[in-house]
């Protein structure tokens, strides 16, 4: 599929998505949507994919909705817009087998920041902020952030955020464990680099077992998850990335992966 709403590039192991509407700071329309989910799609079943890289283009992550895009639309449904655009992508992220790393170029608002905190790792640019703006056109969180928001940063701080729209800085982000790391901004690129060649090379069939372990613990008990260890732990100890494992550690020498 050729894209014009967002690029895909494939190098080593990594694919990088990149929101590409950068003269609205790459606000979602339709398309860009549309484009993001099959983009999501494509890298899920490339085998030669261990890693993805979500990020935009110019000097925004993503600033959320186009409300001019949508501004003529008339008894426009917005629950069919999230059923139809936004859901769909973030349940496609949470449900990838394998890491996305957020490359957090610039500011990341409404379903923006939403898109972000579905991510695995977040690399923010010391210029970059997260802010939930809904509330400034009187709508609600939306796209995964009532889920993602108070387990991250607690309910009152959730609350004051979503209820206020406060602009949260980078490095603010970073204190309350939003985002993973936060560099000078011309750093961005070699501190994302660092993050991706570690994913390149690690146990892809691994990660994405945990990846559904940690989704699955927001909702289970001790119990579960301990049932739930077992019968991941009998998967993973089945794979060709165990076996390489536990002959690099006998041999005295660096694992050589392959995600499977």
């Amino acid at each position: 599929m050729t894209y014009s709403a967002i690029k895909l590039e494939k190098n080593n192991r990594v694919a990088t998505i990149t929101l590409n509407r950068e003269d609205v700071f790459n606000a979602f329309n339709d398309e860009q949507s549309y484009e993001l989910q099959d983009a999501l799609k494509e890298v899920k079943k490339d085998n030669e994919v261990r890693v993805i890289v979500l990020t935009g283009a110019g000097k925004a992550f993503c600033s959320g909705q186009d409300l001019k895009a949508i501004a003529k639309s008339e008894n426009r449904s917005l629950s069919d817009s999230l059923y139809k655009r936004y859901n769909p992508i973030i349940r496609a992220m949470r449900e990838m087998p394998k890491p996305i790393v957020c490359k957090l170029n610039g500011v990341a608002a409404g379903a923006g920041c939403s898109l972000a905190l579905a991510c695995d790792f977040i690399v923010a640019s010391e210029k970059a902020s997260l802010i939930e703006v809904f509330i400034n056109v009187g709508l609600v969180l939306d796209s995964g952030s009532s889920y993602f928001l108070p387990r991250i940063v607690g309910s009152n701080r959730a609350f004051e955020l979503a209820t206020m729209g406060n602009k949260v800085s980078a490095q603010q982000a970073l204190e309350w464990g939003m985002v993973n790391r936060v560099v000078p901004h011309e750093e961005l690129d070699n501190e994302v680099l660092k993050i991706t060649d570690y994913y390149a090379n690690a146990p892809t069939k691994a990660i994405g077992l945990m990846k559904k372990m940690l989704n699955k613990s927001f909702h289970s008990d001790l119990d579960t998850m301990l049932e739930y260890e077992a019968f991941c732990q009998e998967i993973a100890g089945k794979s060709e990335d165990y076996k390489e494992g536990v002959s690099a550690f006998n041999e005295k020498r660096k694992a050589e992966f392959k995600g499977e």
